[in-house]
């Protein structure tokens, strides 16, 4: 028996097929009364227990306030978190209808003027998601990372110190040292909880409906960073600018620098992420690096 369906047996769920590899395992399961659901074993290390039942009630308590985010699902004992015997951890979530927005930084199949409104409809649900979170009164105990000033460009940010990418030349480093500094003046703002990780692939369109998949990197940080992260993959394409103005109406947000400021942020921290994931040979470090630069070079002129 797999890990997976091992897992799987505490929910009396059976595994149908593997989704995603990344931070995470994710299968598609079918749950005892046939309904699909997602099985997660989460990557040791990297989320504590206490951090990952955090964001499953926080999941939750999005889903009863009826927004469309996954709500955790308990097993058959009642519990939201099981332990493996190989030292993972597994939770299962709502199944969430719909495809994703896209992959990476491949071009859109929809025509712009259906993307930018699925971008206004992103901006809203974003703004939703804040506001109730702001209504919650967190369990003791509650904890997840932080994506605030120290997190995203202190000396120690939480994916890593970019500016010391093994890839980048000595004039590249030179720049992202520039636009650390240059971060650390200027991103300000609002603190909460925040989704973190709002890429394409963890948006689903349902026709004109919207839903947001994978709190996984949730935590404590500036609610404008859920904007840049919405537009990083886009940083690149020429219609970023009226895919950030949508996104930005549907929020209610004003402050255009403000935001892309953002979007240089999570576009470093990326780059951070790939050191000790990625192998020295993977062209992904080269075209992080390729984006943030660009970023950089949009924000400071």
């Amino acid at each position: 028996m797999t890990a997976a369906d091992l897992a799987a047996s505490h929910w009396g769920g059976r595994v149908v097929r593997l989704l995603r590899d990344r931070e995470n395992h994710v299968f598609e399961m079918r749950l005892p009364s046939g309904a699909r659901a997602a099985l997660r074993l989460h990557r040791p290390g990297y989320q504590s227990p206490e951090a990952i039942q955090s964001e499953l009630w926080w999941c939750a308590e999005l889903a009863r306030a009826g927004l469309p985010v996954p709500a955790a699902l308990p097993t058959l004992d009642g519990a939201l978190l099981v332990d493996l015997p190989d030292g993972r951890r597994a939770s299962v979530i709502a199944w969430m209808e719909g495809d994703a927005l896209g992959e990476a930084d491949r071009p859109f199949t929809l025509p712009l003027p259906q993307v930018l409104d699925i971008y206004h409809t992103l901006g809203a649900l974003l703004a939703r998601v804040h506001r109730t979170t702001d209504g919650l009164t967190l369990p003791d105990g509650f904890t997840r990372p932080r994506w605030d000033l120290e997190g995203l460009v202190g000396e120690t940010p939480h994916w890593g110190r970019f500016w010391d990418h093994p890839a980048a030349t000595a004039d590249q480093r030179a720049i992202l040292i520039r636009a650390r500094d240059a971060l650390r003046e200027r991103l300000a703002g609002d603190i909460g909880l925040i989704h973190a990780d709002v890429l394409r692939e963890n948006v689903l369109v349902n026709n004109r409906f919207v839903s947001l998949i994978d709190f996984d990197d949730s935590g404590f940080g500036f609610r404008l960073y859920d904007l840049g992260t919405a537009l990083l993959q886009t940083a690149q394409h020429p219609e970023h600018p009226e895919l950030r103005d949508a996104l930005m109406a549907g929020y209610g947000a004003k402050d255009q620098a403000l935001v892309e400021a953002f979007t240089l942020a999570r576009a470093l921290a990326s780059v951070g992420w790939t050191m000790p994931r990625l192998s020295p040979a993977d062209p992904i470090h080269r075209s992080h690096l390729n984006r943030a630069l660009v970023c950089a070079r949009r924000v400071l002129g």
